[in-house]
């Protein structure tokens, strides 16, 4: 596989960017990473263009438009019509390109807001989502039904992984639109910098949420693209869970905010509790290696050495 050519289709981002990374420490040399400037993901006639010019033998789909609560209950068309094109277009046309191999990332948010847990992956459609990150959600779903579909009907070999909570280098800061774990972190970093006493922090902070470091995800996507054979999406996941609450204070500790956490409960907690079951990928021997504690360190590490060039 390493004379393959792979392209990352959102290889500029958090998840991309790791992946490349990943790649090119196993040895794989003939990466893609265009910008959107170069792949505009959503426009079929580019993507249809850029498949048919540079023929990949295997494609990786790490491109999203992706937010946290406030951004996916904001903004539910653009998050529905930006990530259903997003896999449709590049699903389909890695099909008409010949792509041999396609990985297309989802995430754990396709499951049941009330699922058994921990999260099995034969719990997708068995019952209603969250209804805060349901556009979302959907299209992921569109995209992990697409790879089936062309498996099945084409005898494509095309799957997709379900990461868990995602954090680590390169995040999305944005104060609005960004994920718990970097709103919280960029939040209590400027707390600390403006002499604040207090940090407000959004629901009961009773939600349990698991946390997984996007360089275990990258490794648990190169290990799938090299052992995995089959057609059924896969969850990834750290083990570890933990409260937002909890996960409030560990980041107090990290960036050395000492005031106040205040919990604002007139803002939505989001699916109570989001424990994935990881069993598949790990009986087919990968696990996850960068603990809560460490990879907040290594995150607030980089947020501060790179601060001038994150999304904020």
């Amino acid at each position: 596989m390493y004379n393959k050519k792979i392209l990352v289709a959102g290889a500029k981002g958090m998840v991309g960017s790791a992946i490349v990374r990943t790649l090119l420490s196993r040895g794989y040399n003939y990466i893609l990473r265009p910008d959107h400037h170069e792949l505009d993901c959503i426009d079929q006639a580019a993507v249809r263009s850029y498949m048919q010019r540079q023929r990949p033998d295997i494609v990786v789909i790490a491109a999203a438009k992706v937010g946290g609560i406030y951004a996916n209950a904001t903004y539910p068309a653009e998050f529905l019509y930006d990530n259903v094109m997003i896999a449709g277009n590049l699903i389909h046309c890695a099909h008409e390109a010949g792509v041999e191999r396609l990985l297309f990332l989802g995430s754990t948010c396709i499951y049941p807001k009330y699922a058994s847990q921990p999260i099995s992956e034969d719990s997708l459609l068995t019952a209603s989502l969250e209804p805060t990150n349901e556009a979302y959600a959907v299209a992921k779903i569109v995209g992990v039904k697409m790879c089936q579909y062309y498996s099945k009907q084409y005898g494509r070999s095309y799957f997709s992984a379900m990461p868990t909570n995602l954090y680590g280098p390169g995040d999305n800061y944005h104060s609005e639109n960004s994920h718990v774990l970097p709103a919280l972190l960029r939040r209590f970093h400027e707390a600390k910098v403006s002499g604040a006493k207090d940090v407000v922090v959004w629901g009961t902070g009773d939600a349990k949420r698991e946390f997984l470091y996007v360089d275990d995800l990258a490794e648990a996507c190169v290990f799938l693209l090299e052992k995995y054979n089959d057609n059924m999406h896969i969850n990834i996941g750290s083990y570890e869970e933990i409260t937002v609450g909890n996960l409030a204070r560990k980041i107090a500790g990290v960036v050395g905010f000492t005031g106040k956490i205040i919990n604002d409960r007139t803002k939505p907690d989001g699916t109570p509790r989001k424990k994935s079951d990881i069993s598949r990928i790990t009986a087919l021997g990968w696990k996850p290696y960068v603990s809560i504690d460490d990879g907040l360190r290594l995150t607030y590490q980089d947020f501060l050495e790179n601060s001038n060039n994150l999304r904020f």
